[in-house]
């Protein structure tokens, strides 16, 4: 989600839900900050978070009414421009011993709901299908004056993923995932699966995210815990407010994101979001891990690429807004599945006026 958050309280009803489901009341949320949404004075880094839908409440609906402004980069880095890539990178020997299933994706013993096949099906799957759920991402661009709200067509725009942006998958065993990961150790995760995929140079991951996915039972960051009412966020290495600190790169910027192990939040996280039932044990993962997707792409080195008045990114504008419709959350086919995603902003959209969408052709 976008960097500044609007104030929001947890009602007293919201707590109630959440001490139900078994998990820790959230933290009331902190006024706007130039941060990122939920993010509040002490954790500005958590760009494109996505709160929790008890988090959520109403404030979200309120930042639909603002276009997306080019933020002007970051160490000249505003949106993803070649093909996106992504790293899936499983960190911890809490994932349990590793194996391969009939289609070809790595399986885990340790991943009781299967979260890690569906990211792999997810990632392998966009681009693929003439889906246009990507192309929503494909209208930003960098390269035009900071504030702008439009792109022309000689601009470098965010890239299509044509053919899959599932680059590489690593099962990082090597030691134990931290209990409550600080955000510096999410960047140093990123880093060395940087260095481990052979990606040693800026170039190399110029369009390129690493997706830090954390075991079952594990808070990076606090999440699912009682100062973490979100389900995930991103970020670059070269944040000076991550918590423990800016994680030194060799390989260039390094653009990650922070997956928990989104089940663990049940309905909070978007379970059963879309579809009913087992069918849809895993749509909060499908929906959180395209949000941050979308994220990465359009704002790849926080913030520097487009965001609103507030802060907000494109998915962000667009969190929890409810089921089918122009931009409402529901089930996108690709060549890998189908899967539960949510509608992220278009600028465009309605004569200018923007909005949610989860269709959009692709913008060359």
């Amino acid at each position: 989600m976008g960097m500044s958050p609007s104030s929001r309280v947890l009602t007293g009803l919201s707590s109630l839900v959440l001490a139900a489901a078994g998990f820790a009341a959230a933290a009331p949320a902190q006024a706007d900050q130039p941060s990122g949404e939920f993010a509040g004075p002490s954790h500005p880094y958590r760009h494109g978070t996505v709160p929790t839908k008890e988090a959520a409440g109403s404030a979200t609906a309120g930042k639909r009414t603002s276009n997306l402004k080019f933020g002007g980069g970051v160490d000249g880095v505003g949106v993803t421009t070649g093909a996106p890539k992504v790293y899936l990178v499983f960190w911890g020997s809490q994932w349990g011993t590793q194996g391969t299933d009939a289609n070809g994706y790595t399986t885990l013993s340790g991943d009781p709901s299967g979260e890690a096949v569906r990211a792999q099906q997810l990632f392998k799957g966009l681009g693929t299908n003439s889906e246009t759920w990507s192309g929503v991402m494909t209208q930003y661009c960098e390269g035009v004056a900071t504030g702008a709200t439009s792109c022309p067509s000689t601009a470098a725009h965010v890239g299509y993923p044509t053919g899959g942006a599932l680059a590489g998958v690593w099962v990082d065993t090597s030691a134990t995932a931290p209990g409550q990961a600080t955000g510096n150790q999410l960047a140093n995760e990123a880093i060395k699966a940087a260095g481990h995929f052979g990606n040693t140079t800026s170039a190399a991951n110029r369009n390129v995210q690493y997706v830090v996915l954390s075991p079952t039972g594990t808070h990076p960051d606090g999440f699912n815990t009682s100062s973490g009412s979100f389900c995930a966020w991103h970020d670059w290495n070269g944040d000076t407010t991550l918590s423990g600190g800016a994680a030194a790169s060799p390989y260039g910027d390094i653009a990650f994101t922070n997956d928990p192990y989104v089940t663990d939040m049940g309905t909070s996280c978007g379970q059963n979001y879309v579809n009913s039932g087992s069918a849809g044990l895993l749509d909060g993962v499908t929906i959180v891990y395209g949000h941050e997707y979308s994220e990465t792409v359009t704002d790849q080195n926080p913030a520097g690429g487009w965001t609103d008045s507030t802060g907000y990114e494109n998915a962000d504008k667009c969190a929890w807004k409810g089921t089918g419709g122009v931009g409402g959350a529901q089930n996108v086919t690709f060549a890998t599945g189908s899967f539960a995603m949510q509608g992220t902003w278009a600028n465009d959209y309605n004569g200018g006026a923007g909005g949610c969408e989860i269709s959009h052709p692709v913008v060359p």
